[in-house]
């Protein structure tokens, strides 16, 4: 009898240890998973960061709604407001090139070009790039904005020796890669040539002395923007969206820098959602980001011209002119999302939705990795006032917005290689900690009945 209450005791005793050592391998697991992780997103020959940063890697699909005008003719004759239909998606996979000139430096950032590059996917289209969509004609539209106004009558004579129109009737292939402009005698598209040119001079953190650096952008182009004429606005904060620091804290923002826009903007957690199995922080832009100054002081150098914005108490858009050759092109998000209400009326058609326009990134913590994201942004165009064409005044009639979505490729290989590891060490771990209580309470339990037994066999 002795030696079975010996015996449980015993067993009791390695249950305990057993347990110990699943709680000890916690906290131990949990460094290694951070050592290894760290060491992983370091931007380096050799790491799972730079195999994934370097190549062309998983694709991005860009899609292009444009609005078609259905009423042209009553704008121009009577001047009514536009009525608008929105026509897509128009899909293409970019981001499939390599970077080119990638060079290390000693101060521990590498430099990099982006390759530009679009190709058509029918699959994910709903019609064809030879699809016709009436649409402004940017040659018409940004002329009296770019040219002194007392040679207004000289461009007066070129729309009517072209037989040109505010309006004009193109393919989806001429109106976004471009096509020769009769007016202009060069050729014009929202992106021309774009399969010709790179974004960048990039150079950013390899994160190697300090992980929570790791792709945060040093350099684009220069070491600050020089559009906004303001050191505030000029910063380049963040990286470029596709990944960040792991470990994210939601309780942090997250900032990136977007040369579409040509400024740097900051995302807030908004909450945790499952992608394919993996729970991810969806981080948003917040209304404020293009608020009027009025409402976000942080937003006056942005602003810049007092005539179009109202003294600066529009909401909702920002004039890149300064980054694009003195184009007068405006960014927004789709439909206006959290613009001013005088934007949306003064075009038929428009219905902003937070679910369908807005923009996110969805980031797996751990690592810092964006698995998915959806950046909407709408670019639009302004058009008068005009001292010779006095039929039409258009402010910031809308063109197209864009969608950019990862694949599957990223969370299958998130699943595979990183999730399911970390799985099968927590596992192990609390394995280790409920089989050595269970055997703890078994053995106690047993101790005890054989106890009790024994002692009621003693008083018999």
């Amino acid at each position: 009898m002795n030696r079975r209450r010996c015996g449980l005791i015993a067993g009791a005793v390695v249950g305990v240890l057993v347990a110990i050592l699943g709680g000890i391998l916690i906290p131990v697991g949990d460094n290694i998973i951070k050592g290894t992780v760290k060491q992983e997103a370091v931007i380096e020959p050799g790491t799972t960061a730079y195999e994934n940063w370097a190549a062309a890697g998983v694709k991005v699909y860009r899609q292009f709604w444009l609005f078609e005008v259905m009423n042209p003719l009553e704008v121009l004759d009577y001047g009514a407001a536009p009525v608008v239909i929105e026509r897509g998606p128009y899909t293409y996979m970019t981001r499939y090139l390599a970077k080119d000139n990638v060079t290390f430096h000693e101060n521990d950032t590498v430099s990099f070009l982006l390759p530009n590059g679009a190709i058509f996917e029918p699959s994910m289209s709903v019609g064809t790039e030879e699809d016709n969509i009436t649409s402004l004609n940017l040659a018409v539209a940004g002329a009296y904005s770019v040219v002194p106004p007392e040679l207004h009558i000289l461009i007066d004579k070129m729309i009517y020796s072209t037989n040109s129109s505010l309006f004009q009737r193109r393919t989806v292939k001429e109106l976004l890669w471009g096509y020769n402009d009769p007016i202009l005698k060069q050729f014009v598209g929202f992106f021309p040539d774009y399969n010709k040119t790179y974004d960048g001079y990039y150079n950013v953190f390899t994160g190697k002395d300090d992980i929570t650096k790791v792709g945060q952008i040093d350099m684009w182009r220069q070491s600050s923007l020089g559009f906004w004429n303001d050191t505030y606005c000029d910063m380049i904060n963040g990286t470029d969206a596709s990944s960040f620091a792991p470990f994210v804290d939601k309780e942090e923002p997250l900032f990136f820098f977007s040369s579409d826009i040509c400024r740097s903007v900051s995302a807030s957690y908004e909450q945790t959602v499952n992608l394919k199995g993996i729970d991810v922080y969806r981080y948003s832009l917040l209304p404020s980001t293009l608020a009027s100054p009025v409402d976000n002081p942080d937003n006056k150098c942005f602003c810049s011209n007092m005539k179009v914005t109202k003294n600066c108490t529009l909401a909702g858009v920002l004039d890149v002119s300064t980054c694009q050759q003195g184009q007068p092109i405006y960014i927004s998000l789709p439909h206006f999302l959290h613009g001013s209400e005088s934007l949306v009326k003064d075009v038929l058609g428009l219905n902003p939705n937070e679910e369908h326009h807005k923009t996110f990134l969805d980031v797996e913590p751990t690592t810092g990795f964006t698995l998915n994201f959806a950046k909407r942004i709408q670019v639009n165009m302004m058009y008068g006032p005009s001292d010779v064409i006095t039929n039409v005044c258009l402010i910031f009639p809308p063109l197209f917005y864009q969608t950019a979505t990862l694949d599957d490729e990223t969370a299958d290989m998130f699943k595979k290689e990183l999730l399911s590891r970390i799985q099968m060490l927590e596992t192990a771990e609390y394995s280790l900690i409920g089989v050595g209580a269970a055997i703890f309470l078994m053995c106690i339990i047993a101790y005890l009945i054989v106890r009790k037994s024994h002692n009621q066999s003693k008083v018999a």
